[in-house]
C-alpha cells in the first residue's frame, strides 16, 4: 500500500508540475548525420526507422496512441513498435524477455516500477546483450553529453566499472525525496497545551509525554497516541528521526563514512545511546507499539480516526501518508514539519543523494541495427532538453501544460517560471499526451524548481511547495561524508556475495534494534553479543567489499 502510495505521488507531482523551455537554445542539435534510411521508390522519401521498445504501460496512457508518441514519431522519422507490459510483474516479464533471447531492440522503463540493476547493467553490458552507448552519446546526443559535463554524478551513475555507459538512470533530483526522514508534529496541540517546537531530543519526548497526559483534543479520553509510523518502506519509521541526535542513520544499510573510511553505524556505542533514548520513548507508552509492525492503510487510520483526531506525531517523507490532503480536509493542516533534532552528538537529516535510483532505465540491445541504434539514442537525447522532458513526461504543450502568466511564481525561491500545469478537468477522459514515469530522463533540482506553485500551501494543489518548505529545514543537516551506496558500482565478481551479507546484516540490525527498544534484548547485558552476532555475519567482509568499491568509484 505504501509503495503504492508513494509511486502515485512521485507519478502527480511530476505529471501535474513538469518544465519546458521556449527557447530555441534548448531544442537539440540535430547536426549530427544520420544513416540513410530506405527511400520509398514511389513519394522519394525516406521510409522511418522501424525500432521495437519494450515499455510498461501506466494506467490511462496507451503509448500505441499515445500524442507524444505520434509526436517523436514525426519529428525524428521513426516508428516505434512497443512491446508492452502493466506495472504488475513488469521485472518478470522483462527477465524472461532477455533470458529467452527474443528481446527488443531497446527497453525504456519508469524506474519506479521496474529498470535494470547495477548488476544487469554489467552482466548484459559484458554478454554483449547491452551495447555501449559512449559513441552514439558522443556522436549523436549532444544534450546527453552536456548533461554528464555538468553533472558530474549523473556520469558516475551511468558509467561502469570498465568506462563503458551501458545504459541511462532516471536523473530526477527530487529535492523533498532526498530527505525522506521526516517528523510531522500536530502544532494545533502545540499551541492548545502553549508548547514551544521541540529541538532536542528531550525537549520532544517532554512534548510526548504532554500529548499522552494532557488531552489535547479535548475529548475527556485517554486516547491520544504521542507518536507512530509503519514499516512499509523508506521514510516512514520513527527510528531514523530520532537516531539521527546520536549518531547519523541512513535508514537503508546504517552506513557512514569517516575520513574516507567506510563504517557501520550499528556497532558504534553512539548506536546504543540512541536504542536508550528510543527505548525510554517506548517504555513510557510515548511510541505507539504498532509504528514497529503496522502497514501504511493501520497508520492512516490513526492519523484519520474518524471520532477525534488522536495523532500527536507521525514519521515520513510527506503528511499525506498518514492524512487526508484533499480541500476540506479538516487535519491535513494542522501537521507540520519537526525540524532535525539536537542530540548529544549532532543533529543529522538521512539524506539518499536525490533520490536517484542506480542502474539504467533505458539500454539498447545487440538487436538493433546502427540505423535504429542512432534513431534510438536521438529520441532519448531530446529528452534531455526542457521541452522534451516535459512533453515527455507530462504531455504536450496546450494539453497538459502552458507558459506562466503574469504574476505566477515558481516553486524555487527566486527562479524564474517557466511552465504552468493545465489541471485535470473532473469526469474527462485520460488525456494520453505523455508518457510518464517511461520519459523521466534529466530532472535536476533546477528543472523541477521552475515549475509554477501556488503560494497557499494547505490548498493540495500547493503541496509541493509545502513539501519543499518543510525540506529546506532538513536540508544541510547531512554529514560532511556520505556514503553513497547508490552512486557506487560493486565489483560483479562480488556483487552476489554483497547481496547476501547486505540482506543478512541489515536484517539483523533491524530485528535488534526493535528487540532492544521492546525489552526483548537488554541494552547493557546483550549488548556485546549483539556485536559479535555482526561479527558472525561477516560485517566485516561486508564494509571491505564496499571500502573497494568506494574507492573505485571515488578515489
Amino acid at each position: 500500500m505504501k509503495k503504492k502510495l508513494l509511486g502515485l505521488l512521485a507519478i502527480m507531482v511530476v505529471a501535474s508540475m513538469t518544465l519546458a523551455a521556449c527557447s530555441q537554445n534548448n531544442k537539440p542539435s540535430n547536426t549530427a548525420t544520420n544513416a540513410p534510411n530506405a527511400q520509398s521508390e514511389e513519394t522519394g522519401e525516406t521510409a522511418p526507422v522501424e525500432v521495437t521498445l519494450f515499455a510498461v504501460q501506466e494506467p490511462n496512457i496507451d503509448l500505441a496512441t499515445n500524442k507524444f508518441t505520434k509526436f517523436v514519431e514525426e519529428k525524428f522519422n521513426i516508428k516505434i513498435k512497443f512491446e508492452t507490459t502493466p506495472p504488475d510483474g513488469a521485472k518478470e516479464k522483462r527477465q524472461i524477455s532477455l533470458a529467452s533471447g527474443d528481446y527488443p531492440d531497446a527497453y525504456m522503463l519508469p524506474g519506479y516500477v521496474d529498470q535494470f540493476t547495477q548488476a544487469d547493467v554489467v552482466k548484459y553490458g559484458k554478454q554483449g546483450v547491452l551495447i555501449p552507448l559512449n559513441d552514439l552519446i558522443d556522436q549523436y546526443a549532444p544534450n546527453i553529453k552536456a548533461a554528464m559535463e555538468k553533472d558530474s554524478d549523473l556520469k558516475a551513475f551511468n558509467t561502469a566499472p570498465d568506462g563503458n555507459i551501458y545504459g541511462l538512470v532516471a536523473y530526477s533530483q527530487c529535492f523533498h525525496c532526498s530527505y525522506p526522514n521526516k517528523m510531522w508534529i500536530n502544532t494545533k496541540w502545540l499551541d492548545k497545551l502553549q508548547l514551544e517546537m521541540p529541538k532536542t531530543p528531550e525537549e520532544f519526548k517532554a512534548v510526548l509525554s504532554a500529548f499522552k497526559t494532557k488531552d489535547p483534543n479535548g475529548n475527556g479520553v485517554a486516547d491520544e497516541v504521542p507518536l507512530s509510523g509503519s514499516i512499509e518502506d523508506f521514510g516512514v519509521r520513527v527510528i531514523p528521526f530520532l537516531m539521527n541526535g546520536f549518531i547519523y542513520d541512513d535508514d537503508r544499510n546504517y552506513l557512514n563514512l569517516n575520513g574516507g573510511k567506510v563504517e557501520s553505524a550499528a556497532l558504534n556505542l553512539k548506536w546504543k545511546e540512541g536504542l536508550t533514548y528510543i527505548k525510554s520513548l517506548y517504555d513510557e507508552g510515548l511510541i505507539d507499539p504498532g509504528a514497529f509492525a503496522q502497514n501504511a492503510e493501520a497508520f492512516k487510520k490513526i492519523g484519520e480516526n474518524g471520532d477525534a483526531q488522536i495523532l500527536g506525531a507521525g514519521a515520513g517523507m510527506h503528511p499525506a501518508i498518514f492524512v487526508n490532503i484533499d480541500v476540506g480536509n479538516k487535519n491535513s493542516a494542522d501537521y507540520n514539519p519537526v525540524p532535525p533534532l539536537t542530540g548529544p552528538h549532532g543533529s543529522f537529516a538521512t539524506h539518499d543523494g536525490g533520490g536517484v535510483a542506480p542502474g539504467a532505465k533505458f539500454v539498447i540491445t545487440n538487436k538493433a541495427s546502427e540505423e535504429q541504434q542512432i534513431a534510438l539514442i536521438k529520441l532519448v537525447d531530446y529528452m534531455f532538453t526542457e521541452e522534451g522532458q516535459t512533453n515527455g513526461a507530462s504531455g504536450m504543450e496546450g494539453i497538459d501544460w502552458r507558459k506562466p502568466k503574469e504574476g505566477e511564481v515558481a516553486l524555487g525561491e527566486g527562479v524564474e517560471p517557466k511552465v504552468a500545469t493545465i489541471p485535470a478537468v473532473e469526469g474527462e477522459a485520460p488525456r494520453n499526451a505523455g508518457w510518464s514515469g517511461t520519459a523521466h530522463f534529466y530532472m535536476p533540482r533546477e528543472y523541477r524548481d521552475s515549475w509554477v506553485q501556488g503560494t497557499d500551501i494547505y490548498d493540495s494543489a500547493n503541496y509541493e511547495r509545502r513539501l519543499y518548505q518543510a525540506t529546506l529545514q532538513y536540508q544541510g543537516h547531512e554529514p560532511k561524508e556520505l556514503f553513497p551506496l547508490w552512486a557506487i558500482w560493486i565489483d560483479n565478481a562480488e556483487v552476489d556475495e554483497a547481496s547476501i551479507l547486505q540482506t543478512n546484516i541489515k536484517s539483523y540490525i533491524e530485528q535488534s534494534a526493535l528487540q532492544f527498544i521492546t525489552g526483548n534484548k537488554d541494552l547493557e547485558r546483550d549488548w556485546d553479543a549483539y556485536v559479535k552476532g555482526l561479527k558472525d555475519l561477516k560485517i566485516d567482509r561486508y564494509l571491505e567489499i564496499l571500502q573497494k568499491a568506494y574507492d573505485q568509484s571515488f578515489k
